[in-house]
């Protein structure tokens, strides 16, 4: 299945040229693993702690970094992906799923203190991410959360 994931840089000099291939990479896996047959559209931003930061006071109303934010399009139910309960670009007919941004500072310093490196905690991120655009969540510490858990474990190989 061919997706169009769209990853862009906020600003330059972020470092981590390899950054958008592995999202990419991270992406797709995550859409095969949760069984999404039609083409999607997502769109990437990588930033930094600032970028994030006033993004994320601006749209949830919380008044600091993050790693990653998503913005879903649609409201879908957890490992139930429908495609007809998404909205479709007009031009393409590709399912249009949202956004995420990632911020390339906060991702670097966690793979450090999560000990696996950059590369792993930016995939993880992104799957992370696409869980959310899919309609996963994990606001509360119940069944929500570890389905969440779960799902990024078995898509991320840690089973």
């Amino acid at each position: 299945m061919k997706h169009e994931i769209y990853v862009s840089r906020e600003k330059p000099g972020l470092g981590h040229n390899n950054a958008a291939r592995l999202v990419k990479k991270a992406i797709t896996a995550a859409l095969e693993a949760e069984k999404v047959n039609i083409s999607c559209i997502i769109s990437v931003m990588l930033t930094d702690d600032e970028g994030i930061h006033q993004v994320n006071r601006d749209f949830r109303g919380v008044d600091r970094p993050t790693d990653v934010l998503s913005f879903p399009l649609n409201e879908l139910v957890p490992g139930e992906f429908d495609p007809e309960d998404c909205e479709i670009d007009p031009e393409s007919g590709a399912v249009m799923l949202g956004d995420m941004m990632i911020s390339l500072p906060r991702c670097e310093a966690q793979g450090e203190e999560y000990g696996h490196g950059f590369d792993r905690e930016i995939q993880y991120l992104a799957v992370h991410s696409t869980l959310h655009l899919l309609g996963y969540d994990h606001l509360d510490e119940g069944p929500m959360k570890a389905q969440m858990r779960a799902r990024e474990k078995a898509i991320m190989g840690d089973e």
